[in-house]
Formats: structure tokens, C-alpha cells, sequence
């Protein structure tokens, strides 16, 4: 059957985020993602995910919406199919970061056009599509350092009082400029995923998270590293910053992390508003983010396990004695499970 059929909005067409058979990440097995992850066949995969990107998309996949604050600045890179790169600028001073610059070309003309210094690379994980930008960028930039976790293998991982590698760690805090950056430490999808936020107070913004691969518009990503515990307890680090925080996330997968979504929960009324909200924003090939986490509580199904409205939808029912938590993860194992079903139809 045609992927989300149902729940869309009468005579609107769905319109895929990304091609049947060219997600990268189809669940084929350990062997290719350690190829991917682990080998230089996958650098070469992603160089070529690059050059077939810039062809079909020579201004990017969708119309990138600057978000300004006084003295703040943060501009999406669409780049490869689906990706976000993010430029972070501090207006005073033109010092700026990136956070996972996946298209070294795309960045470096931001970076040019905005006249902005780079002077950090915050990346949230190892694979190509977040890091194969920074040592390109870091041979640009010779001052620039690059951020994220010793767990994970992130090509130029550097700190800036040391000459050797010295990652960052959980709850550590990176100045660039009057920019204040957290990093928090999310394993799940890899051992060593991080996630940034950005505080908004010096600005009288709302905090800004940075989630990688860990969280999308009613979405998040897969464990490839990790168990359900695990991820859930890293959503669960998400789920604790305030509902006002602004959700920038990795990928756009709106629509079709909705679509899903509205199949799970069939009379959600703030889902099926997103979605059609997102639907139009994808017709004019406009982005999506941000959300905020407020929002995503009200129609992510990651961030729904405790919910009975979906625990019902699932057919799931928490066992005499059994911990709420060790039911929640047995609900996110459930609606992966689905989800991974769902985008292999």
C-alpha cells in the first residue's frame, strides 16, 4: 500500500521527504551499519550522498527561515536530502558555531554571506551525514574547534584549551561569544549522541535544543547503539527542558513522522492541526522547524509512552509489579517496531 494513506487531509497528495529504497539507514542488518558507521566505504558512501544532493538540490531541500532574536541569530543549512546544519551566530560580536555541518560547501557559503567568524563545531554524532563536514571546515578555519563526545568516533574532535582531543562531557558548558552552549549526553542512537542547548536567557529568547539524531518533529531516531531503556531515558533528558524550548532538529521528517503518527493516534486533534500545518509548509518546500517541546508532548508518540490514550492505541497494558518505566520503554520498543515497519512498506 502507498505509505500514509491515512490521516491526511482530504485531496491534499502526501509528499515524501525523501525517496523509497534511498534511505541509507533501512534496517539491512549490523553488517552495513558498521560498514557505515565504522569503515571508510561509509565516508564514501556519504561523499556520494553529497554530490547527488548538490545536483538535485543546488539551493537545498527546503527555504531555509533565519530565527532572530536580539543578538542572536540562527540560520537552518538544508543540505544532502534531508539533513539541517546549523549556523548559531552572536550578532555583536559575528563570532558564530555550526552544529553538524554535513556539507562543508553549504556552510561555508553561510558563513560567507552572514560575514560571520567561525569559531566551533558542535556535533551531536559520528555519522557522515552530521560530521563529514569538519575537517574541511576546520582546514577553512584553523581556529575553529570541534565538540562532542570520546564515545563516539567524530572526525577533528578537539577542546579549546587543549592541543590533544579532550571531549566534552555530560552537562558541560562552551562559550562562543555571549553564546552559552550545554551539552547533554543522549546515547541511544549511538554511544556517544550529544545534544546542544543553547541558553536564550542573555537574549530573552526561549532555550534552543539542538537534538541531532536524537529527536525530529514528532519523531526520533533510531538505537542503533542503544536499548529502549536507554532511549527513553535520553528522550526522557529532552522531556525535562521547559515546554518553551525550541526543538531544531537533524532531519526533516515532518511529514512522514506525523503521517505516522496520525495513524497511531486516530483522534489526536493537535496532531492532525500539525499535519496539516506541515503539509502546507512541504508544498512551498518551507521547513518545519522549529517546534517546541510543549508541542511535541501533544503529538510525538516517542514522547507519548506514558500516555494511556497510546499505550491503548498499541494494545499495550503494564504488567502486575512491573516498573511505569520499564513499561514506558516496552511502548517505545513497540511504536519503533511499528515505525520501522511503517518506512520499510
Amino acid at each position: 500500500p502507498e505509505r500514509g494513506g491515512g490521516g491526511l487531509p482530504e485531496g491534499v497528495e502526501y509528499i515524501p521527504t525523501r525517496k523509497r529504497g534511498k534511505n541509507p539507514m533501512k534496517p539491512v542488518g549490523v553488517a552495513w551499519y558498521s560498514l557505515y558507521a565504522r569503515t571508510r566505504l561509509g565516508y564514501l558512501f556519504y561523499q556520494r550522498q553529497v554530490k547527488k544532493a548538490r545536483e538535485r538540490y543546488p539551493h537545498g531541500h527546503s527555504v531555509p527561515q533565519p530565527c532572530c532574536f536580539p543578538g542572536v541569530k540562527i540560520l537552518p543549512i538544508p543540505v544532502l536530502s534531508n539533513n539541517y546544519s546549523y549556523l548559531v551566530i552572536d550578532t555583536g560580536s559575528s563570532r558564530a558555531a555550526v552544529i553538524d555541518p554535513s556539507d562543508p560547501l553549504a556552510v561555508q557559503a553561510a558563513i560567507e554571506e552572514e560575514g560571520v567568524m567561525l569559531e566551533a563545531i558542535f556535533c551531536t554524532h559520528k555519522h557522515w551525514d552530521h560530521s563529514g563536514g569538519n575537517a574541511a571546515l576546520c582546514q577553512k578555519h584553523s581556529s575553529c574547534k570541534v565538540y562532542g563526545s570520546a564515545l563516539d568516533a567524530i572526525p577533528q574532535l578537539t577542546n579549546a584549551l587543549c592541543a590533544w582531543p579532550s571531549p566534552l562531557t555530560d552537562r558541560e558548558k562552551v562559550s562562543v561569544g555571549c553564546l552559552t552552549f550545554e551539552a547533554l549526553a543522549t546515547p541511544g542512537h549511538t554511544v556517544g549522541h550529544m545534544v546542544y542547548v543553547l541558553d536564550g536567557g542573555p537574549f530573552g529568547s526561549p532555550p534552543c535544543l539542538f537534538s541531532g539524531d536524537l529527536l525530529f518533529l514528532a519523531g526520533c531516531g533510531r538505537p542503533f547503539e542503544g536499548s529502549p531503556e536507554t532511549m527513553l531515558a535520553s528522550l526522557d533528558v529532552a522531556m525535562g527542558l521547559g515546554e518553551d524550548t525550541l526543538l531544531w532538529p537533524g532531519h526533516e521528517y515532518a511529514l512522514e513522522c506525523l503521517t505516522f503518527a496520525s495513524l497511531l493516534e486516530l483522534d489526536n486533534s493537535a496532531l492532525e492541526q500539525k499535519l496539516q500545518w506541515a503539509v502546507q509548509q512541504r508544498q512551498e518546500k518551507r521547513s518545519t522547524c522549529p517546534s517546541t517541546m510543549g508541542e511535541e508532548q501533544t503529538y510525538n508518540p516517542f514522547l507519548r509512552t506514558h500516555r494511556p490514550e497510546l499505550q491503548e492505541a498499541l494494545g499495550l497494558w503494564q504488567d502486575w509489579g512491573e516498573h511505569p518505566d520499564a513499561f514506558r520503554a516496552r511502548v517505545l520498543k513497540e511504536v519503533r517496531r511499528r515505525k520501522d515497519l511503517y518506512q520499510a512498506t
